[in-house]
């Protein structure tokens, strides 16, 4: 692969050591800041320069992180433009590794690292919510995790929207819509105005995810999830994997988090968190009705009797 010309130069006062990922809009550095120390660094694509749809998203990630300040939300450092047109945003530091490559390996997780992982995500999309930000995106790939110190932290705004906006700024025509399709609530592809309950469908199914390792629906092809989004209710949580089974009110908890409509979901993403937390504390109890889970996993946890 080909040396990135920006590695090992200065952009905005930020030392761009390594390249550390790229997406579909901008690739992204680790970087020393005499003043902010270590912090991650995000570049627009030269290719986009001119997309301003691209710019508009890139400069709504830095309007909206730097309005949700929470510990569980990656900081906003500083957005700008280069004396050579470059667009960046600098943000904090995190320590980890993405979430979505955490869970490929590991999932199923242990009952209580599920709870602790979609508690803390909750948290920040409720601080989300409360400042009146839906994000849109909520999915593995925009969470950091740090398995040592089971920290989590919400990344990525760039898709979010105001809830205050105008209706008409937030609605998507039927058939089309913003976020990332298997992770993306029913309503979001039927043209509805997308409110808090569509970040609640999202983390839903990110705890379907790393309590199953699998995900909700079986379509092949993007054709087919949205069909099935769309018609179909997600496979329950008991049937998703063959022999892993969690007590009823863990099931519960869940589908209710997938209801296709948003009324039938908790009343805000802390509620579904905390419901959760509370029916995973009954995982292998005595009396429980798991169907012998905590038995049957510990092979995949390496716990002991």
């Amino acid at each position: 692969m080909a040396r990135d010309p920006l590695v090992g130069t200065t952009l905005a006062g930020y030392s761009l050591l390594d390249r550390i990922g790229e997406g579909g809009t901008a690739v992204v550095y680790r970087a020393e800041h005499p003043e902010h120390g270590a912090v991650a660094v995000k570049v627009l694509k030269d290719k986009l320069r001119q997309d301003t749809t691209a710019v508009t998203r890139f400069l709504r990630e830095a309007q909206f992180g730097g309005r949700v300040v929470h510990p569980k939300v990656v900081r906003t450092i500083e957005a700008g433009q280069s004396p050579e047109g470059l667009h960046f945003l600098a943000i904090e530091w995190a320590p980890g590794e993405i979430l979505e490559g955490y869970a490929k390996r590991n999932a199923p997780l242990k009952p209580d690292e599920v709870a602790a992982i979609i508690l803390q995500i909750a948290d920040a999309v409720y601080a989300a919510h409360a400042t009146g930000v839906v994000h849109r995106d909520l999915k593995p790939e925009n969470l950091m995790y740090d398995p040592v110190s089971r920290n989590v932290k919400l990344l990525d705004f760039g898709i979010a929207m105001a809830t205050d906006s105008a209706p008409n700024e937030r609605l998507t025509r039927a058939g089309f819509f913003v976020g990332t399709l298997m992770y993306v609530a029913p309503e979001a592809l039927s043209g509805e105005v997308v409110t808090a309950a569509a970040d609640q469908y999202s983390l839903g199914t990110i705890a379907y995810l790393l309590l199953t390792g699998v995900l909700p629906y079986t379509a092949k092809t993007p054709r087919d999830m949205f069909t099935q989004l769309l018609t179909q209710p997600p496979i329950a949580l008991n049937k998703a994997v063959h022999g892993i089974a969690y007590p009823s009110s863990v099931e519960t908890a869940v589908m209710k988090a997938l209801a296709k409509a948003p009324a039938d979901r908790f009343p805000d993403v802390l509620a579904f968190a905390k419901a959760l937390e509370v029916a995973l504390q009954d995982v292998g109890k005595p009396g429980s009705d798991d169907g012998g889970l905590f038995s049957k996993m510990k092979g995949f946890f390496g716990l002991k009797s």
